[in-house]
């Protein structure tokens, strides 16, 4: 029956609401003078008929005005109370004028105990149809969890109670005193008795929904979730709510901040801002992860231009796409300009440079995934190396003021040739910084970017999704890890304060054993572990053992007596440098080495400057292996011999 009613048409519905009304006013009428009078079997006057009649009409009409009628029973808010209450208030006042008008007896209590009843029937029908609607549409909601008592939490649980797809079944709070208590008839328990309560419930899932100034630490609330097997998710910032990104029953995975489990570094904006403001800035690989999260910080800092150079047609159409949306929403006035090219080409570069003025270059393009670059040698010491090199140069010739280049802690004493071109792309800039003044160069170096292409994070959120396993290449490896807003951050602050030939590194904390977040990953998706002792476990943690190039610990600092720097958390390496003429010397014989193809060679002088390459196996390029010029490997020299050599 209560589906067929839902089912019914508007005009129906209303009409039902009129039809209602009219009976309930017309009793609360009766019961009035009942009351009053102490007669139950009371019956009205042919003029007391008349005065309730006319009454009746006219609240219907006062009501029509008031558009109660307009206003949906399900979604019934507080405002709705107020508008029968002027409603109810006027029938009333109704009353009391057409029994004075009509000079019928109307005791002077009856209009105020009609008043009461007529709201108490009114608005009572409104919210049992209320009720009722609500009840049988949570019944195939799925009962969740609010972690937080706050502002936050309150407006998750109002949107959610109007959704289709999750019920509010409790809330979660620090304060103890608030244990037991009631927000919106919704259960209030402390995090102490979390298990007790979600079993009582039924819960199946957490949402976060806790306040950014609680000052609450995430990472012990985490682990504190973490056994329950149920699934944790949390709910878009305050930030993303107020700029309109994002809605508050968006529901979402586990941020990547989360599970990293520490502070962000925060940059000194007014540093950043004055370096910025009203400049012409390029950015090299503006499509990458790391390139296109510089560009939407940097466009916000207002400078005068902003030149995207990027080699990927597509990558450079979508993020010129999102910056220019961002440019005119938040009006920013920002020129935008979009430029294909590869940082190969010296003279397109020096071109581009030259032709909007540019005053900084930040040079994100690089290939940086270890195993792909590892099995090709010479495309990464190209674009790496000599791509920074020729990018430098371009800058110097067209009077760039500041150069900073992104690195990485793959740098230090590398195994791998990602690492170790990236290492030699310092040397370069350190070359170039002692040989001339006029463009100041810096070098960034942090860890693990999460989130960016090849990240573990959504790799392994897709494989726990697919049912896994889920793999790690050894159950030892650590990493340094950070999110790509805060290396942005980092490095628009290091370019701000560098003054030549700095490398720059950030105190990242503890590193992270990539298979206790995997474990971590697992856990807060509500998942268990699948391992010998607990064979009916979820998912499977697979070793797959060390891919070419890849070490078990990563390092930022290859010295042991960092200098500080302005900011508390950015430290400044004291690095071993080359003289520019050596420099330039091992550049020509890696380019001769590259012409010949010969991956050994290469392999031989990144081991033999000052880069700490100290490989964990043989040259793994995929061609240069699988060539038909290759033999065994040799007793000396580059490692391989040719044919006919």
């Amino acid at each position: 029956m209560l589906r067929a009613f839902l089912n019914l048409s508007r005009f129906q519905k209303r009409a039902i609401s009129v039809v209602s009304d009219a009976l309930f006013l017309s009793f609360a009428f009766w019961a009035a003078f009942a009351l009053r009078l102490e007669d139950k079997n009371w019956m009205p006057s042919p003029d007391q008929l008349l005065v309730g009649g006319l009454t009746i009409a006219v609240s219907i009409i006062f009501f029509v005005r008031l558009g109660l009628y307009r206003a949906i029973i399900r979604y019934l808010s507080d405002k709705a109370f107020v508008t029968i209450s002027i409603g109810v208030g006027s029938s009333a006042v109704t009353l009391i004028a057409l029994a004075y008008l009509l000079q019928v007896f109307v005791p002077r209590s009856v209009p105020i105990i009609y008043a009461a009843l007529a709201f108490l029937f009114v608005s009572g029908t409104r919210m049992g149809v209320r009720m009722l609607v609500g009840r049988t549409s949570q019944r195939n909601k799925e009962p969740v969890a609010i972690i937080g008592s706050g502002e936050t939490a309150i407006h998750l649980a109002e949107a959610l109670r109007q959704g289709s797809e999750f019920q509010p079944a409790m809330f979660v709070t620090y304060r103890r005193a608030n244990h037991r208590t009631l927000i919106q008839g919704i259960p209030v328990y402390d995090i102490d008795h979390i298990e007790k309560a979600i079993r009582k419930h039924r819960v199946r899932r957490l949402l976060l929904a806790l306040e950014s100034d609680t000052g609450l630490d995430r990472k012990q609330l985490l682990h504190e979730l973490e056994p329950l097997a149920v699934p944790v998710q949390t709910v878009p910032s305050m930030a993303e709510l107020v700029s309109g990104r994002a809605r508050i029953n968006d529901i979402r995975d586990l941020e990547i901040e989360d599970l990293l489990g520490r502070d962000p570094v925060s940059p000194d904006s007014a540093v950043v801002a004055s370096s910025l403001f009203e400049k012409s800035v390029l950015v090299t690989g503006a499509g990458g992860s790391i390139g296109s999260e510089l560009c939407r910080q940097i466009l916000r800092h207002r400078p005068a231009r902003l030149v995207l150079f990027e080699q990927s047609e597509f990558s450079l159409y979508a993020i010129e796409r999102e910056l220019q949306s961002i440019n005119s929403i938040e009006g920013l006035a920002v020129e935008i300009h979009a430029v294909l090219g590869s940082v190969m080409q010296r003279r397109r570069c020096a071109a581009v440079m030259k032709a909007f003025g540019i005053h900084t270059v930040y040079h994100a393009a690089a290939y940086k995934h270890v195993p792909l670059v590892e099995h090709n040698v010479i495309e990464g010491v190209q674009n790496n190396t000599f791509g920074t090199w020729h990018v430098a140069e371009a800058a110097i010739e067209t009077g760039v003021e500041r150069f900073v280049l992104i690195s990485t802690d793959k740098a230090v004493r590398p195994t791998n040739i990602m690492g170790a071109s990236k290492r030699l792309a310092e040397l370069v800039l350190q070359g170039l910084a002692e040989r001339q003044t006029g463009t100041r160069f810096t070098m960034v170096r942090f860890g693990n970017v999460l989130g960016s292409s090849g990240s573990v994070v959504p790799l392994f959120r897709d494989q726990i999704r697919d049912g896994g396993p889920v793999t790690v290449t050894h159950p030892d490896i650590i990493r340094y890890f950070m999110t790509i807003p805060e290396a942005s951050q980092l490095v628009l602050q290091a370019g701000s304060m560098g003054q030549g030939g700095e490398v720059f590194v950030l105190d990242m904390g503890e590193p992270v054993k990539i298979v206790d977040l995997a474990r971590k990953m697992i856990h807060l998706m509500g998942l268990s572990e699948k391992t010998e002792e607990r064979p009916d476990g979820d998912i499977e943690v697979r070793f797959t053992g060390l891919r070419p190039g890849e070490k078990l610990y990563e390092e930022l600092l290859i010295g042991d007596d960092p200098q500080g720097t302005s900011h508390p958390r950015i430290m400044m390496a004291r690095e071993a440098s080359m003289p520019w003429d050596d420099v330039e010397s091992l550049l020509k014989k890696l380019s001769l080495a590259s012409q010949n193809f010969d991956c050994g060679r290469i392999a031989q002088l990144i081991r033999e400057a000052p880069t700490g390459y100290a490989p964990n196996g043989d040259v793994a390029d995929l061609v240069w292996c699988h060539s038909n010029e290759l033999v065994q490997p040799a007793d000396s020299g580059s490692g391989f011999r040719r044919l006919g050599a």
